[in-house]
């Protein structure tokens, strides 16, 4: 079996989705080896890319970067440039497609290609379908022009969570024997952290023993607008003990958190990490005090599971996806209740052992979340379209790695 797997997510900075189909690429490749699943644009470009960014990150560099990257620049030349390398992504594409020979094309980041080969596609959430106005217009109108026509195109479906599934059913039109939910993995890394691992990010965040933390890209979906507000009307005399840490880019339609930030937040107590590595998080993890995770929505939501799997409590929003993920192994809170937040904040700050429940049993909840498995069941998907039997070979590898977990 030939598979073409679009791994274009994973070449830039990782969140969610470049995470995603990052670790599902390489557990599909562990399981079924006797089986030619490509990742495009090539492994070898991946590596190349990591190595820059890599080189970029570096002091000598990152400056002049940044500097070079903050200019301004007429609008027009931006639309520009981001047309022409959306065109040369897409011919390139196209042209490895059509030499490639593939039996089957997975697209794992929404809007699939129009290629003539049975085509899966991962919807891991319809937040630009359901609520265009936390999205650029430039999304917007361009899911608007492909997205139903790219699910319409599709063999087979695959989403997050069953929250997703039933609103891919409702409002997609999808037949549900269509859809399959598959439940994204914690990559083997996150586990608590020792305490000379945590002693040196602490050291080199120059982050104190207590803190609370929120992860993700800032964005008008995640929240952190009320997350920032419950926080800064804590007492100072709480706030002092436990400041609140930021870790995640600014993301699109963030100007709002921004300024709060920059007027008031950093003032009373909420520091702003950036991007954190994905090597740094099991430590920044097993540090903080409590992961706040206040969205309005989610496909899925990775950052709490990290949390329960590197032995954190998370405080969770009521958010039909998340509240499913968690299986009640979070408080739950309403998003749109600033008082709830805020009570919660002070209280995990005041009352040090309120949460610890949480964190006894998050670790072995979260392991049950394996990619592997995630990839045994896309693998299902993918044989099942193609009306081909799945290996036993596939079979003895899950049952073999479940009774090592357990």
């Amino acid at each position: 079996m030939r598979v073409l797997f679009n791994g274009a997510s994973a070449l830039r900075r990782r969140t969610g989705v470049g995470h995603s189909a990052w670790h599902l690429y390489h557990a599909l490749v562990r399981l079924a080896p006797q089986d030619h699943i490509w990742l495009y644009p090539g492994v070898w470009w991946h590596r190349r890319l990591a190595g820059f960014r890599q080189a970029v990150a570096s002091p000598q560099v990152s400056r002049p970067v940044s500097r070079l990257l903050s200019a301004p620049a007429p609008k027009w030349l931006r639309q520009w440039s981001w047309q022409l390398a959306r065109g040369f992504y897409a011919a390139h594409f196209h042209l490895a497609a059509r030499l490639g020979r593939f039996d089957l094309y997975h697209e794992p980041n929404l809007v699939p290609f129009a290629v003539p080969t049975p085509t899966v596609v991962t919807v891991h959430d319809l937040s630009v379908l359901l609520y265009p106005q936390w999205h650029p217009p430039e999304r917007v109108r361009r899911h608007e022009a492909a997205f139903a026509r790219g699910v319409a195109r599709a063999a087979h479906i695959l989403v997050d969570s069953e929250a997703v599934r039933q609103e891919a059913v409702r409002h997609l039109g999808v037949s549900p024997a269509c859809i399959t939910t598959i439940y994204c993995g914690i990559a083997e890394h996150f586990r608590p952290a020792s305490s000379e691992a945590i002693a040196a990010l602490r050291q080199r965040w120059h982050l104190p023993p207590r803190y609370l933390l929120y992860v993700g890209t800032i964005e008008p979906r995640k929240n952190v607008l009320t997350l920032l507000r419950a926080y800064c009307d804590l007492p100072p005399t709480v706030r002092e003990h436990c400041p609140l840490v930021l870790g995640g880019l600014w993301g699109w339609k963030s100007e709002p958190e921004r300024q709060f930030w920059e007027e008031i937040g950093q003032h009373r107590g909420v520091r702003y990490l950036g991007y954190v590595a994905d090597e740094d998080l099991p430590a920044l993890y097993s540090g903080a005090t409590a992961l706040l995770y206040p969205s309005y929505y989610e496909g899925f939501g990775l950052p709490p599971l990290e949390m329960m799997a590197c032995g954190g409590a998370a405080i969770i929003s009521t958010a039909a996806s998340l509240q499913e993920i968690a299986g009640g192994n979070a408080v739950a809170l309403d998003p749109h209740d600033l008082p709830a937040w805020r009570k919660a904040m002070e209280r995990t700050i005041r009352e040090p052992d309120w949460l610890e429940d949480y964190r006894r049993r998050g670790p072995h909840y979260a392991a049950a979340f394996r990619w592997d498995r995630a990839a045994k069941t896309v693998l299902e998907v993918y044989h099942r379209i193609l009306n081909r039997p799945l290996s036993e070979t596939i079979d003895d590898l899950t049952q073999s790695q479940s009774r090592q977990a357990a």
